[in-house]
């Protein structure tokens, strides 16, 4: 049997399936098993979809379980929840650090770092602050300092390969609030160097509005609700809020968007 006619009964099977007694399909089916060793059917069945490709069938088809190229193999989705009050306690202080990585490929999660941080200069949590994040006092206590988490991120980044010069990642936040205020703030406060990895980011606010050419006002609900999706866990508890920056990060790749740095260089 020739290619071209292997390929036609491919085809047939693939695309015109439904058109077909299943008595028929079935028997094709099996003559074309026979005739043809499975590696050969796949390669057969590949070269048949680039094909119709070509002459735009099945685009839909591919847009559905593929994304265009990133600019980055990985997204690094970060939220920080931090201590607060009414009005405002000064300085404020990291509570919970959570970390997504989010490949850019497939933009699924492939691991997750997670800790508590106990404040030092307002040790003892507000009501307010218990009541907006969730975050009890028992989280924090006996939890590690500051200093100590961003050790153990920077051992999680190495290794997940994150510090690799060939491998491109970058943080993702919702607003500029957590790597150009909160992070650098408090890591000045304590005398602290920030890592060049937390200097730039991608504002997924803006990234947002980008696509979908409005701004979110009210943030992560906002973005849920222009994108048709339901919001994950509860609002302002970090880890969550990663879960929730992810799937509209995932929605908007799957709409075709290229996620691009936002932030300008320190």
């Amino acid at each position: 049997v020739s290619d071209a006619s292997g390929c036609s009964m491919i085809a047939l099977l693939h695309t015109g399936a439904a058109k077909f007694p299943q008595s028929l399909l079935s028997r094709s089916r099996q003559s074309v098993s026979l005739l043809f060793p499975a590696g050969v059917l796949k390669g057969f069945s590949s070269i048949v979809s680039r094909k119709l490709a070509s002459h735009g069938f099945g685009a839909s088809m591919a847009a559905m379980s593929s994304f265009p190229p990133q600019r980055y193999h990985y997204f690094l989705v970060l939220d920080f929840e931090a201590t607060c009050d009414k009005p405002q306690i000064h300085p404020q202080e990291i509570i919970e650090f959570p970390i997504l990585k989010l490949n850019g490929r497939t933009m699924e999660i492939e691991s997750t770092f997670h800790m508590y941080v106990q404040p030092v200069v307002h040790p003892q949590l507000t009501p307010f602050c218990t009541e907006l994040t969730g975050i009890i006092q028992g989280m924090v206590d006996g939890q590690p300092s500051l200093q100590q988490v961003l050790e153990r991120v920077d051992e999680w980044m190495a290794k997940e390969g994150l510090l690799d010069p060939s491998v491109k990642s970058i943080f993702v936040t919702c607003g500029d609030w957590d790597l150009k205020v909160m992070l650098p703030g408090q890591c000045q406060y304590l005398g602290l160097p920030v890592a060049d990895y937390f200097k730039q980011w991608i504002n997924l606010k803006k990234a947002y509005s980008f696509a979908m050419g409005s701004w979110p006002k009210n943030g992560l609900l906002d973005m849920n609700k222009g994108l048709n999706l339901q919001h994950i866990g509860r609002p302002h508890s970090g880890i969550d809020d990663c879960k929730n920056i992810a799937n509209i990060m995932k929605t908007l790749a799957h709409r075709g968007f290229i996620f691009k740095q936002t932030s300008k260089p320190f």
